[in-house]
């Protein structure tokens, strides 16, 4: 075995930067490393691997794909521990761990870009799958997790989508990175909208849909003014909600994606609701269903949608509708639609409780209302949703009904959760 990674400082193997790099499999961070540390050129590095100086210049710029027996040729004659790297010997990986080895090669570049660097690296076509990776792994923790304690993750992610985009920005890879970016930006405003920072989340709302147009992603900048939509009609500015959904379908074109008419056409009738417009509301509706049954006809969801646009999640608009309409028979069986075919996420969950709640008053069925409202509001407490609460508290304030022993209960509750 060659021992090229002999008299390296003591201690090299568990500096931050090479811990990482052996976590991820990173050998080209681990290759550059001990050429800086070694003071040899790409040369000497070449002469010792057993290839030619160009072939290193490809592999340090990340433009050489390599093979596990590479790496492993490449570990032996560096001197680098097989076991720190994760590797292991020929003949012991099966095609699972192949695969997972390949997906943390790919990701290296990403995680070293957030920890200490002596060179910045240049943005490829790995950058922005790699920036979208990112905020929809962090989607997918914020279903359980209270958005305060990912915020600050969201908005550092951000930032360094950003700053990418700005070295980038001429380069051929800009708008897929913009598009990414844009992501994040709406990540970010959704858990501020959870958090109920309405002013930060508008802010990045609005960076979220100037980020998609300078990508020049029509059906990206349509959603991201959607959620905008659906953000002010939520918190009582439906008027303003309806003009952006018509914002949102311009920006479409002429020929938008079924799922596309049919989530604008719900947030619609929402909004139309909302403002006491019985019959735009309804005819809303009416065009979500059959832009529902267009859609299904696709297989697969354009992005950024990740999920079918389903008669199930319609039928949740439906029930908000008709909440806001009155129609309580209506809303009863909506939500048991809606429920039956969708399971909320424990956060949305919390909302729809009090969109129930409100239908149960409207029926006259006051204790198992406030049962349900005091039960989404532990879910706001748990999650430390204050989008829920508020909606609770929204609740709350709208009942003028008599004051029973299942409400001052309630109440004595959303005291204790308040001071």
């Amino acid at each position: 075995m060659d021992r090229q990674g002999e008299g390296l400082p003591a201690g090299f193997w568990s500096t931050p930067r090479i811990a990482v790099a052996l976590a991820e499999s990173d050998i080209v961070t681990i290759l550059t490393e001990i050429q800086r540390t070694r003071n040899w050129t790409q040369k000497d590095l070449g002469r010792i691997l057993g290839y030619s100086q160009s072939w290193v210049s490809k592999v340090v710029r990340r433009r050489q794909k390599l093979s596990i027996d590479q790496i492993r040729d490449i570990a032996r004659r560096l001197g680098v521990p097989l076991h720190l790297l994760r590797v292991g010997r020929p003949g012991d990986e099966d095609s699972t761990q192949r695969r997972e080895f390949g997906k943390a090669l790919a990701f290296a570049p990403l995680i070293l870009s957030i920890g200490p660097a002596p060179k910045r690296a240049e943005a490829d076509e790995t950058t922005a799958p790699m920036l979208t990776a990112i905020t929809g792994a962090q989607r997918r923790i914020e279903a359980t997790t209270p958005a305060r304690d990912l915020a600050r993750a969201a908005v550092a992610h951000l930032d360094m989508a950003n700053k990418i985009l700005g070295r980038a920005a001429h380069s051929e890879f800009a708008r897929d990175i913009c598009a990414a970016a844009s992501e994040a930006a709406g990540f970010t405003a959704w858990l501020h909208a959870d958090m109920h920072d309405i002013g930060t989340a508008r802010r990045y709302y609005r960076l979220s849909i100037a980020t998609a147009r300078r990508a020049g992603h029509p059906l990206l900048a349509a959603y991201m003014i959607g959620s905008l939509a659906a953000f002010e009609i939520e918190n009582q500015d439906a008027a303003l909600g309806v003009s952006l959904v018509a914002e949102a379908r311009h920006t479409l074109g002429d020929r938008p994606p079924p799922i596309a008419r049919a989530w604008l056409s719900g947030i619609e009738a929402v909004g139309r609701a909302s403002c006491g417009d019985r019959t735009s509301a309804l005819a809303a509706l009416r065009e979500a269903e059959r832009a529902v049954d267009a859609s299904e006809r696709h297989a697969t969801p354009p992005w950024p949608w990740v999920f079918p646009f389903d008669h199930g999640k319609l039928a949740g608009y439906r029930a908000s509708v008709m909440v806001r309409l009155g129609r309580v028979d209506d809303a009863v069986a909506a939500f048991a639609e809606s429920l039956a075919a969708v399971r909320p996420s424990a956060k949305q969950r919390g909302v729809v409780l009090t969109e129930i709640a409100a239908v149960r008053c409207q029926a006259g069925e006051i204790d198992e209302a406030f049962d349900l409202a005091e039960e989404a509001l532990s879910l706001g407490v748990s999650y430390g949703s204050e989008r829920i609460i508020h909606h609770v508290r929204a609740f709350r304030r709208g009942y003028t009904g008599p004051m029973t022993t299942t409400v001052r209960k309630f109440d004595d509750r959303l005291r204790a959760t308040l001071v």
